[in-house]
């Protein structure tokens, strides 16, 4: 019971992350997305990259067990679904996560995405044996360097360890380094509904 109790109150600490930064109004996705204002996606970058540095740092560490990592199977299923989430996400200006958080906050539209995510979801159930006998889901757990203990076969003959955080390093110097906007005149302003 602890442990539900504890990620409703994760959950709606990073709701309300996810309201502050501005990733629950579409309109401020869809600046993002037209490079116009560019805030939420420093935020993005940073939090991504810092997690990383974090994650693997603490791998090496000994103060996270790789058993918690969890590797998806790549497959050309998911990079179609991928390309779906990204229109999807575009179009509607919301991803899963940022949908049901808006939708906490009031917002009518985002009941909407969530019906839809869900007939899409409901789509997938009733078409997949023909997804599965196509072959589209058939694939192998692999990262890109290998990570000791956990399993996975690398792609890379380096470490995954110090790859993930150069990786996240190097999304953190992006999310520095780009400026506010990248088209368009004017004051970017970061949100503050």
């Amino acid at each position: 019971m602890s442990s539900i109790i504890l990620a409703v109150v994760i959950g709606a600490a990073f709701g309300a992350v996810l309201d502050r930064i501005g990733a629950t109004n579409p309109n401020w996705i869809g600046k993002m997305l037209n490079l116009t204002n560019l805030h939420l996606m420093k935020t993005i970058l940073l939090a991504i990259g810092t997690a990383s540095v974090l994650m693997f740092g603490g791998q090496m560490l000994g103060l996270v067990d790789v058993g918690h990592m969890s590797v998806k199977t790549a497959y050309a299923g998911v990079f179609i679904g991928g390309l779906l989430l990204g229109g999807g996400w575009a179009a509607a200006g919301y991803c899963p996560g940022t949908g049901v958080c808006a939708a906490a906050t009031g917002r009518k539209d985002a009941l909407f995405y969530i019906a839809g995510g869900l007939l899409g979801a409901a789509a997938y159930m009733v078409t997949y044996p023909a997804w599965k006998s196509a072959g589209l889901l058939e694939g192998e757990k692999l990262t890109l360097g290998t990570v000791p203990g956990s399993g996975y076969d690398g792609i890379l003959p380096v470490s995954g360890d110090i790859l993930g955080i150069v990786m996240g390093l190097g999304f953190v110097a992006v999310a520095i380094a780009l400026p506010e906007r990248l088209r368009g005149g004017g004051e970017a302003v970061a949100p503050a509904e």
